[in-house]
């Protein structure tokens, strides 16, 4: 899928900048291994980033997902006055969009948190994929179950909660839960597919870290 020209908006607040959403460039490999260097990323994301070399390598690996059309991530930045990219503020990413069972993923940095980053660029994100694949009819977001602050996440956008999914460790040590927006139910958390009960857990994909994105 060719990205050069997908930008995305999200709309400031009162107190937070606008937020610009384009696909990831080598560039912003820059500086990338600090923001994985926080606790709050390390603990939720399943992505060992230790050095600029694998800072290069994950960046190789989301415009590599472009060229595939299965994962296609968009770096979040500050929008500056004016025009033009700020500071880094997250990541989010559509992941095997033609696939069965697509699913979103983020993180926010950590200097980026409390300013409602993954919530807005999420928002971008999802509208954005609904209009952009006309066949997608649901988007699933998954997150291990001590994760609240990526469960307020998921409802503030209009993902219900669809179901809990059993831990399989050790992969997966604990329960998780998983999220669910349909087409056109997006409007505050009434996108949900019911109440889908338990399941074994597939994976736990999203990071406010909400999981490996």
């Amino acid at each position: 899928m060719d990205d050069t020209e997908i930008r995305l908006a999200a709309a400031g607040t009162p107190s937070a900048s606008a937020l610009l959403l384009r696909p990831w460039r080598p560039r912003d490999a820059d500086g990338l291994a600090d923001t994985y260097g926080d606790p709050v990323m390390r603990r939720w994301s399943g992505v060992t980033m230790d050095d600029a070399a694998d800072a290069e390598r994950w960046v190789r690996e989301q415009r590599r997902g472009w060229r595939t059309g299965e994962r296609l991530a968009f770096a979040v930045l500050e929008d500056r006055p004016g025009g033009g990219e700020g500071r880094l503020a997250g990541h989010v990413v559509l992941k095997t969009p033609h696939g069965p069972s697509p699913e979103v993923g983020y993180w926010t940095a950590a200097h980026a948190r409390g300013r409602g980053v993954a919530s807005r660029a999420l928002g971008a994100l999802t509208e954005w994929a609904f209009t952009a694949f006309p066949g997608l009819t649901r988007l699933a977001l998954l997150h291990q179950v001590d994760n609240t602050a990526s469960c307020r996440v998921a409802e503030k956008t209009g993902y219900g909660l669809d179901g809990v999914l059993l831990a399989a460790p050790p992969a997966f040590p604990l329960d998780g839960h998983l999220h669910v927006r349909v087409r056109g139910a997006g409007d505050g958390p009434a996108g949900r597919a019911g109440q889908g009960g338990e399941a074994p857990a597939a994976g736990l994909g999203a990071v406010t870290p909400s999981g490996p994105a």
